[in-house]
């Protein structure tokens, strides 16, 4: 239990986390990933390279900080991580290896002099009882998902039924569990994560399920990133008859119940959980869904076919598709060309700004949306998004 003094112990350090934040996340991941290689799996290196990681925790750090005394105003910051943490399997016993390079980091990028014995010994306090809050609601969260039809805990293998190309670099993984059972209903929206072995070495990683849940499968759909272990080694070296490991679906970036009219916007590979939010939607009956979608061209467009069919099969349902450069392919023609811009926005959704609406891309291109939306009238609770990997602000 933290003291008061131990409170304005943290409340005294919010300055210094503004200021020097990332660089103390920066030098904690460092520590933590050179002294602790079994901790590896669960981290992204290409998000440590880009500095995403660290900015997120740095964030994360300085909210909590913030917060001290009313951690209900973290609000959807805590679902967050549990979700992650859920999605990627992090457990109790990962918790004091964290515990114990952070307070080190602060130790030593603050210096003895502003990191007393007091000031380690006030965020030793905090950081346990986060601990204590997240490894509660996790347990919860896995302890739900375990009892509930079709739901596991841990890995459960999947055999690859099929490989389908979506386009030039999006590919459809259709997965059917090994021990035939039943698969857990799914929220659309929500993602899975993989366990690999990729060359002698794991790697975990996350990717949106882009087709309603059926009870007796799962679909992802990868983007082949040039310099991505994971999405190459899918793309490249597991093939029809292959099994993976595979966690059970997790996220609350899912598609609210209700009769409202539904805007999905989004950009290249932030199509996959849009669609299935498209495709649950227009399953359950007569809802109005307006489907923006941005690609680089027709070749990196994935879906093409299948929005066409709705578009001619569902009267409700509207997709409007934009290409940065159509020169690609002259025999098909987008919406419009170019980049995202709040006319074309004005111009497709609904008169009405009483939607509910999700987006999901690149972070320029979600900061873009959530912008327009707000300036066009949609109710800021009413505007979703979720980033693909460290949970960041968007300003």
């Amino acid at each position: 239990m933290l003291t008061q003094a131990q409170r304005d112990i943290i409340k005294a350090t919010i300055p210094l986390l503004e200021t020097g934040g990332e660089a103390l996340a920066t030098h904690f991941y460092t520590i933590m990933l050179d002294g602790h290689p079994e901790v590896r799996p669960l981290f992204n290196q290409a998000h440590q390279a880009s500095g995403s990681q660290p900015r997120a925790l740095a964030n994360g750090v300085l909210m909590y900080a913030r917060n001290i005394d009313r951690l209900e105003n973290l609000g959807p910051l805590a679902s967050q991580i549990v979700n992650k943490h859920v999605a990627l399997q992090i457990l109790p016993e990962h918790y004091p290896i964290v515990g114990a390079c952070l307070l080190r980091a602060i130790r030593e990028v603050l210096g003895e002099d502003i990191a007393t014995d007091e000031v380690i010994a006030a965020w030793g306090a905090a950081y346990q009882q986060l601990a204590d809050l997240l490894i509660g609601a996790e347990e919860q969260v896995y302890e739900s998902v375990a009892a509930a039809p079709g739901g596991w805990r841990g890995g459960r293998l999947f055999r690859v039924a099929c490989k389908v190309p979506e386009s030039s670099e999006i590919t459809s993984f259709y997965l059917e569990p090994v021990d035939g059972k039943p698969v857990i209903a799914h929220k659309p929206g929500q993602y899975i994560s993989l366990r690999l072995n990729i060359e002698g070495t794991e790697c975990r990683r996350s990717y949106s399920l882009s087709a309603p849940s059926s009870g007796v499968g799962l679909r992802i759909s990868v983007k082949r990133e040039p310099t991505g272990v994971a999405s190459n080694y899918l793309h490249d070296q597991v093939i029809a008859g292959s099994v993976l490991e595979l966690f059970p679906p997790s996220g609350n970036f899912t598609l609210a119940e209700g009769t409202k009219p539904l805007v999905l916007i989004s950009g290249g590979v932030g199509i996959t959980p849009t669609i299935a939010m498209a495709e649950t939607a227009l399953q359950a009956g007569e809802r109005p869904v307006v489907f923006i979608h941005y690609a680089r061209n027709a070749q990196a467009q994935a879906f093409k076919d299948l929005l066409c069919e709705w578009s001619q099969r569902f009267p409700q349902f509207k997709a409007y598709i934009v290409y940065t450069d159509a020169s690609a392919d002259s025999a098909v023609q987008p919406d419009a060309v170019g980049t995202p811009s709040i006319e074309q926005l004005q111009q497709w959704m609904p008169e009405d700004r009483d939607v509910e609406a999700y987006f999901l891309g690149p972070k320029p291109f979600m900061a873009f949306m959530k912008r327009s939306l707000h300036e066009m009238g949609v109710p800021d609770g009413q505007a979703h998004y979720e980033f693909f990997g460290p949970a960041e602000e968007l300003a």
